[in-house]
């Protein structure tokens, strides 16, 4: 691997990991905040709301500003947040602190992204680009699993105290590694906001934040799900994490080889489709132990194979605003993860077992399914369009 991109690969490990241990503690946090399970469910919508609201206001003000200065004081950000949430003492401090937490995460793969694009050789963008979020696939296969034991054999707060650690490495490989590059003084914060102007950019927005919204109901809550519904037992939910992050590994792969062959919308219509299958599977089949494993790697699988298609629409959406658009894109898979853990919840909170929140998923990915194939046959391109990524001049 180009060791210029490792510290944003980096840096999406600590992402991933911060964002997803948290669905395999829920019962652990719950505890020791002596609040409900759904409550414990609200941190997850804090920290996606967090995404949310940063992501286009720090990319807005941060387009004129060296990328890698810009990337450091994201991380900077992101460290001494992750930090706090490790010693914060109650529910409500809790709340407040995973909502700042989340500010960083979309503008850091926004810059992230396009940087990465011009560290690639010409023709290599797509390449470079899954490079660097090959960070979160391994977060989830490795570090997820790895945290959550930790998490739950000795305590929760350790999963943000590594987490932190993990945002110092990146801070440092950031410095040493990643090169300058010049900053673009022709944008401004109005400019890159014009490609909202087109209904293209809105559809996929829209596609993200409700259709993925629905596989986040599954695994926001996946941890009761597995114990209380499959009857697996808590000290064995570890394995179950790398079981999905090893679909999630496959999935990211599988998404991309799927969106080259047969183009980015077709793609994105058939895994939604898939998802609404597999989550209607995982409502009537959960308490069937060894299909729940089964259906979890097919969920996790399904969760990042749409990366790859979805983030190529939305470039095509925004040729001239591609870091915004992708900070966006960001921001609208994180109203996903508040929608899933929210939506999901209520039928918990009603008092219904812990395989319905997925059935609510099953009427979202539906919507979503219907916004896709409407963009589908608006905006459907041919497999071999290429997108054009303007190369930026860096010290190498």
């Amino acid at each position: 691997m180009d060791k210029r991109i490792i510290p944003l690969a980096i840096g999406g490990l600590g992402i991933g990991t911060t964002e997803f241990t948290v669905m395999g503690l829920l019962p652990d946090i719950a505890k020791t905040l002596q609040i409900t399970i759904p409550e414990t469910g609200h941190l997850i919508s804090a920290y996606a709301l967090g995404v949310v609201v940063g992501a286009p206001i720090l990319i807005g003000y941060s387009v004129k500003f060296p990328p890698k200065k810009v990337l450091m004081a994201l991380m900077v950000i992101f460290t001494i947040f992750n930090a706090l949430s490790a010693i914060a003492p109650d529910y409500t401090s809790m709340l407040i602190i995973r909502f700042l937490s989340g500010l960083p995460h979309g503008a850091f793969f926004g810059v992230g992204t396009v940087v990465a694009s011009r560290l690639a050789g010409k023709g290599k963008e797509a390449f470079y680009i899954s490079l660097m979020f090959t960070g979160l696939t391994v977060a989830n296969l490795a570090m997820v699993p790895l945290v959550t034991y930790i998490g739950h054999t000795f305590h929760w707060r350790w999963y943000f105290a590594i987490v932190a650690v993990i945002g110092l490495i990146a801070l440092v490989s950031l410095k040493l590694w990643l090169p300058a590059m010049d900053k673009n003084e022709d944008t401004h914060f109005l400019e890159e906001l014009k490609f909202l102007k087109g209904k293209q950019a809105w559809l996929v927005l829209m596609i993200t934040a409700i259709g993925f919204g629905g596989l986040f109901t599954w695994f926001s809550y996946i941890t009761p799900l597995m114990t209380v519904v499959a009857g697996i037992q808590s000290s064995q939910m570890a394995y179950v994490m790398i079981l999905a992050g090893a679909g999630m590994v496959v999935g990211n792969l599988a998404g991309g080889f799927l969106s080259d062959k047969l183009g980015p919308e077709k793609t994105c219509s058939l895994l939604l489709f898939l998802m609404m299958i597999s989550l209607a599977g995982v409502f009537f089949l959960s308490e069937y132990q060894s299909l729940a494993l089964g259906l979890t790697f097919i969920c996790g699988a399904l969760s990042m194979s749409v990366a790859a298609p979805i983030n190529i629409m939305m470039m095509k959406a925004a040729p001239k605003s591609e870091m915004m658009a992708a900070a966006f894109m960001q921001a609208a898979f994180n109203i996903a993860n508040a929608m899933g853990a929210f939506f999901g919840g209520i039928p918990l909170e009603h008092g219904l077992s812990f395989n319905y929140p997925s059935l609510v998923g099953v009427g979202m990915t539906l919507i979503g399914l219907i916004i896709s194939i409407r963009y589908m046959y608006l905006y459907r391109s041919s497999k071999s369009e290429k997108l054009n990524v303007e190369c930026v001049p860096c010290d190498k």
